[in-house]
């Protein structure tokens, strides 16, 4: 079985950052194809659907069917048939990363509205809104949780699973703003924004083409830039 992942720009795209870390922590096969998204909104959605219905990324084709999944908890879902790894063995380890994988999927808009994703950006967030504070305080009980009742050092255990893939948008985020969380949800977001397969993301994500001045913008926000990251690279590359 063959999976082909189209993804949205790695800098950008928190949607095709979780099955693609997924497959990559697992070392499932898979093609990618990265689309970048565009300045123009209505030839983007043209161009996606090409090989999305839904217009956007994340979509898995399964090579064998042509199926197309347009969904990131769908693709979890899918690729879960033919790898099990996909989710804890134990049945309450699983029932609490499903769990937590929904309400990430369907949940967090404070964080979600007020720190877009920008893996090459470190950005002063300044005051936080009440949305987004709930978001963090949050985040620290259900990190806490999982790692309190199951061991660590991943989100449901010994084993880094789907649970863990959909918080890594999360971990690039709070790097970008600068958030922190206490204790053992924050050791635990370290050791989740460590994996090699979300440095691999986010490595991508800072030296790929494709800016899109507009989703800059929504990043930023006219907030402070402490440090393009993508230009540092360039720099310590050229020795300056």
């Amino acid at each position: 079985m063959t999976y082909t992942l189209y993804i949205g720009n790695k800098r950008y795209s928190s949607w095709s950052m979780r099955p693609w870390v997924l497959l990559k922590a697992l070392n499932i096969p898979f093609d990618e194809k990265l689309v970048f998204f565009g300045s123009d909104l209505a030839s983007q959605r043209t161009e996606f659907l090409r090989f999305s219905p839904s217009a956007k990324v994340p979509c898995l084709i399964d090579d064998s069917s042509s199926a197309a999944i347009f969904d990131s908890l769908a693709i979890i879902e899918y690729i879960a048939e033919a790898y099990p790894a996909v989710w804890p063995r134990d049945k309450l380890a699983r029932a609490f990363a499903r769990c937590a994988a929904a309400e990430m999927h369907s949940g967090f808009g404070g964080i979600r509205t007020d720190c877009s994703m920008n893996v090459a950006l470190r950005i002063q967030l300044g005051p936080r809104s009440e949305a987004l504070q709930r978001d963090i305080d949050r985040l620290t009980e259900l990190f806490d949780e999982g790692i309190g009742k199951f061991g660590g050092p991943w989100l449901a255990g010994k084993e880094f699973t789907a649970a863990d893939a959909f918080y890594a948008p999360i971990a690039s985020r709070c790097k970008t703003f600068g958030i922190e969380l206490d204790g053992e949800a924050g050791r635990y977001l370290d050791r989740l924004f460590d994996h090699p397969a979300v440095q691999q993301w986010v490595d991508e994500g800072i030296t790929e083409p494709g800016i899109v001045a507009r989703i800059e913008a929504d990043s930023i926000r006219g907030r402070k830039v402490l440090k393009n990251l993508g230009e540092q690279m360039m720099l310590d590359f050229l020795g300056l």
